[in-house]
């Protein structure tokens, strides 16, 4: 694997992690697990549980539907996404 390669795939790691752990903490404050939060809004709950565990790249609708459903907005929750990363953190290399 080139070095390019590997710093994309460490970086979407970084990402998927970051909006893991905040789907997780926010989905916790609502005292829901993932089988009501599934249930509650049509969202499949391996596809939370992986999105928790930084294992999934969700599409974006279903990010958005699952943002929506932990109360926040989708602007809300990319501001909280860039907090938590590195300054001028990207996925392409300029």
């Amino acid at each position: 694997m080139k070095k390019y390669d590997k710093k994309v795939q460490e970086d979407k790691a970084l990402l998927l992690d970051v909006i893991g752990q905040i789907v997780k903490e926010k989905r916790k404050a609502l005292n829901k697990g993932i089988l009501l939060l599934s249930y509650e809004y049509d969202i499949p709950s391996s596809s939370i549980a992986q999105l928790e565990k930084g294992k999934r790249d969700v599409q974006i609708s279903t990010l958005w539907k699952l943002v929506n459903a932990l109360g926040m907005t989708f602007p809300e929750f990319i501001d909280e996404v860039n907090t938590r990363l590195p300054e001028g953190f990207r996925l392409t290399e300029e």
